[in-house]
């Protein structure tokens, strides 16, 4: 594979290339594409640095499609052939979306280290525990050291502190030889506030349009041919020159696109070919918080055709009712009828009114059409937990027994389960959210942004981490010393059991959202969830003791807590829960 120094830049007048210090002015092309002259190929070799001059420009710029920023966002590109890594995958087949559990980490954080050479030492304890494709939060090139990763500007660069492409590489490699795909978390929505060099080349934002972060991403007006090509092109550069089984698209919701297909189509329609041609699956993943099953819908039903999405109403109605919390937009889950109907139908806001947003929202599922495991569920993940002034984790604010009653509802209800790095022993250190802008009026915009937003949640000033402070990242990490302790190893195992659970009994894994069905009490705030034919979660969330009728003869597979069955009926204790099995002799005849 040839590496390429020509680039898109419709708006500069000039465009040459510095390479090692050699000044090479390149050929203006058709639609506003500069060329390397043919007979300086000769530059273009692995290793050289180099960047851009437009218009004459004193300074030189990054290359919209840099593979590789070791000197970060501002420092000049470095050529990679991606082509060049030895690859010894070559027996992999991918693993699908379907039955599967999904392990998200943040690599900065995952280790004391933070790189990706550190994380694989890791990926064993993954293996045991019983996970089959590994998340990784955003690493593009972002400004700065240390950052979440979703202000990245170098789209194509693994960021240089993680051990930039090859390093990059070899972790796929060791994930794929351990049996575990990989998923990458991307961000196609917005650009970074510093190092994005991209609007000097061409036009990539749309200024008649703003989100959260300012312009939108130029997808629909002039020139935005070129700004799709890119994006779609990067999607396919994780997929098949670094190997990725499938993304996670950031905040879908956000990309503004007019246009009669959508983005998101597109680049559905560009990696099933490519899964095609590979002969594995890829799959896309959609953070969104419309509920609108368009996403999810196969394009031949007219939808978009991605494989699943993330679901905020899961997380809010296990949350709320394990918790009591009804603040916010949590005051909807409340109940445990909430919680019961994000069970069997996937959406609790399906055309509702929600009263946070003060509007009807969302769009009902087409339950008998759409699989489960279209619905890739948590009970914490990165934002839920470092969209806290404190960054405080679930784990420090219940207690064990509240901790595994989660995870037995999470990893055993009918979707895909999410776990977050050190959820699965109850790390205590939070995950807060960190920056390390070296620019000191950004540095100071990002610590002020933060404190006015939490403020105005009466969230106490004190707790309110500042973001710039390099204890934010360092307190971070995780502490892997803690699986010694009883509690953590005791927590730890109830995930190994449960998802064990998941690879033994086919119901745990079934798709037909006709085959999952919730009952509860509201007065004794006892909850069953009944899987297939065979497979119960019965959970008790009170203090207070519960008995439950059953109406066949079943025996324990997994138990929380005080649990107990007694002249055919389910005791269970504060705080309990158990996981049951339809005996044999109470097995329905088969025809």
């Amino acid at each position: 594979m040839p590496i390429s120094l020509d680039v898109w830049a419709p708006l500069p007048q000039s465009v040459s290339v510095v390479v090692d210090g050699v000044e090479i002015p390149l050929d203006q092309g058709e639609e506003g594409w500069w060329r390397l002259p043919e007979d300086r190929s000769d530059v273009a070799v692995p290793g050289a640095s180099y960047g851009y001059r437009l218009d004459g420009a004193a300074t030189l710029v990054p290359a919209p499609r840099s593979r590789w920023q070791p000197d970060g966002v501002h420092g000049l590109s470095r050529l990679y052939n991606p082509a060049e890594y030895q690859w010894k995958d070559q027996d992999w087949t991918g693993r699908q979306l379907a039955g599967a559990i999904i392990y998200e980490l943040h690599v900065g954080t995952f280790t004391p280290e933070g790189t990706l050479s550190a994380a694989i030492d890791r990926l064993d304890h993954l293996v045991e525990l019983g996970i089959d494709l590994v998340e990784l939060m955003p690493v593009n090139a972002f400004n700065g050291e240390h950052g979440w990763g979703y202000d990245g500007v170098g789209w194509f660069a693994v960021h240089h502190a993680y051990g930039g492409p090859k390093a990059y590489q070899e972790f796929v490699d060791a994930c794929h030889a351990r049996g575990m795909g990989v998923i990458q978390d991307v961000v196609y929505n917005h650009f970074g506030p510093s190092g994005n060099y991209l609007p000097q080349f061409g036009p990539f934002l749309d200024d008649s349009v703003q989100s959260p972060w300012g312009s939108a991403i130029n997808l629909a007006g002039e020139g935005s041919d070129e700004v799709r090509r890119f994006i779609i092109d990067n999607a396919l550069m994780w997929l098949q020159d670094y190997h990725v089984d499938g993304l996670r698209l950031d905040a879908v919701h956000a990309l503004v696109d007019t246009r009669a297909i959508h983005i998101l189509e597109e680049m559905a329609v560009e990696v099933n070919a490519l899964s095609a041609f590979l002969g594995r699956p890829l799959s896309l993943i959609a953070e969104s918080d419309l509920n609108d099953p368009r996403l999810i819908t196969p394009r031949e039903a007219g939808g978009y055709g991605l494989d699943a999405q993330w679901s905020d109403d899961f997380h809010h109605a296990l949350l709320a009712n394990l918790t009591g919390d009804a603040s916010g937009y949590y005051a909807d889950f409340a109940e445990l009828e909430a919680l019961a109907k994000v069970m069997e139908t996937g959406f609790f806001h399906d055309g509702t009114k929600s009263s946070f947003r003060g509007r009807r929202h969302g769009r009902r599922l087409d339950t008998p059409t759409i699989p489960t495991w279209r619905l890739v569920v948590c009970s914490d993940n990165h934002d839920q937990i470092g969209n806290r002034a404190d960054g405080a984790r679930l784990a420090t604010r219940q207690s064990p027994r509240q901790l595994q009653i989660a995870a037995l509802i999470t990893l055993l209800s009918a979707y895909t389960p999410m776990v977050f790095m050190g959820e699965e022993w109850g790390a205590s250190t939070p995950f807060m959210f960190f920056s390390s802008h070296p620019e000191p009026e950004l540095g100071r915009a990002v610590s002020q942004g933060r404190l006015e937003e939490f403020s105005k949640m009466d969230w106490d000033p004190s707790t309110i981490v500042d973001p710039q402070s390099p204890e934010a990242f360092t307190g971070s990490k995780l502490d892997w010393s803690e699986l010694e302790g009883e509690v953590h190893a005791e927590l730890l195992q109830t995930y190994k059991d449960a998802i064990a659970l998941r690879r033994t009994y086919p119901d745990l894994t079934d798709p037909r959202f006709e085959w999952v069905s919730a009952s509860f009490d509201p007065e004794s705030h006892w909850f069953m969830l009944e899987r297939g034919e065979t497979i119960s979660v019965a959970v008790n969330f009170d203090m207070d003791p519960v008995e439950i009728e059953l109406e066949d003869e079943h025996e324990v597979l997994l138990r929380v807590g005080e649990v107990e069955i007694v002249d055919g009926a389910l005791q269970l204790g504060p705080q309990a829960a158990a996981v049951l099995h339809l005996t044999r002799e109470s097995l329905p005849a088969r025809s």
